[in-house]
């Protein structure tokens, strides 16, 4: 845990000192993997970090496990314990790059980006490639995404028991101002 608050005290401290990042540790990161006729599978977590250096277009991403709360309070203590075994494996990052980012011609309009990276989950890596809108509002810069990532390239197990209600293709979505 204080790996965490290093990380975050070590991101938070250079953008005092760097007018080249903007961070936000209020993202939001959801995920969903229902399938029809069963029960929503779906959480959200309002406490991600996310930093975008303006100079070179590198974004990563902090989001701690734990934070990802369910409608339903079983659901929640089973994803913890059985799924991504947060105890275990607290945290999943990102770091990538947006390609072709050039700050000074990000407008209201909004622009989509191709972001490639590596995501951090159940101590498992997995490249990607996704795509993101950013655009400037009046306190900041908004990002937003949505894409797919399969349960099996994170290992993640998911119980015959349960198999026909919880689908291994989740659907992630990014929404986050940053400042």
């Amino acid at each position: 845990m204080k790996k965490i608050f290093l990380f975050l005290a070590i991101i938070v401290s250079s953008t005092l000192f760097a007018q080249d990042k903007i961070v936000t540790k209020n993202g939001s990161l959801s995920f969903e993997a229902s399938v029809p006729s069963f029960e929503e599978v779906k959480a959200k977590n309002d406490g991600v970090t996310f930093i975008i250096n303006t100079k070179t277009g590198e974004i990563a991403s902090l989001a701690l496990v734990k934070g990802f709360r369910f409608k339903v309070a079983l659901m929640e203590e089973h994803f913890n314990e059985n799924y991504v075994e947060s105890d275990k494996f607290p945290k999943s990052t990102f770091k990538g790059k947006i390609e072709n980012f050039d700050f000074s011609k990000l407008t209201t309009e909004g622009k989509t980006y191709t972001i490639k990276g590596t995501i951090e989950l159940h101590g498992k890596s997995k490249e990607i490639t996704i795509t993101a809108t950013l655009k400037k509002v009046a306190n900041g810069v908004d990002l937003n995404s949505s894409f797919y990532v399969n349960t099996d390239d994170f290992d993640i197990k998911i119980p015959s028991v349960v198999s026909k209600k919880v689908s291994k293709k989740v659907n992630v979505k990014i929404d986050a101002t940053l400042k």
